[in-house]
């Protein structure tokens, strides 16, 4: 941790920790705040300031670079991408989820790993058996992916459907998890 950094999380002005980090999927940026992982975001060229303000303006204007305060986080997702790990076991923020998107990413988070289910199972299990696309919007909304393992949500058919950050890294996900179908 830099000198700024301790000193500003010692007197309590350290709001959001975040860091950059490679994965095999691309850059991640992943933040932090004290109640857990709050963001997840696969980085593309000039996205990291923005998301940075977003955090800023959603949580908190006390955003600071602290890379040592992300470690669980990257050891964790360093295991999942090695084949060592397959739950996440990070205390987990959920402030940016909100209304019918905390059902579905808490039902999106119980799907084991290497299993797959459809938007409208996800629908049906959350009380709303008609609301599919609504599902597909809240996954779409998701902060955490990999995390909160949205990539598990398939068309009805088999079919991958859409993913934040691309459906090539849907795909591989699912093929690490060894869940190429259903």
């Amino acid at each position: 941790m830099t000198d700024l950094t301790a000193a500003a999380s010692a007197g309590g002005l350290l709001d959001v920790a975040y860091a950059a980090t490679d994965s095999p999927l691309g850059e991640l940026l992943l933040a932090r705040t004290e109640q857990g992982l709050v963001r997840v975001a696969y980085l593309s060229e000039g996205d990291e300031q923005q998301l940075l303000q977003e955090l800023a303006d959603r949580i908190s204007p006390r955003v600071l670079r602290a890379p040592r305060a992300l470690d669980p986080v990257r050891r964790q997702l360093d295991e999942f991408f090695e084949g060592r790990r397959q739950r996440f076991e990070l205390a987990l923020d959920w402030r940016l989820i909100h209304g019918f998107g905390i059902g579905v990413l808490r039902a999106t988070a119980a799907i084991p790993f290497g299993a797959v289910a459809t938007y409208g199972e996800l629908a049906a299990g959350t009380g709303h058996p008609r609301a599919a696309r609504a599902v597909g919007t809240a996954l779409g909304r998701n902060p955490m992916p990999i995390v909160i393992p949205c990539h598990r949500v398939l068309r009805a058919g088999g079919a991958l459907g859409g993913y934040t950050g691309g459906t090539w890294r849907k795909q591989r996900l699912l093929e690490l998890e060894g869940a190429t179908g259903r």
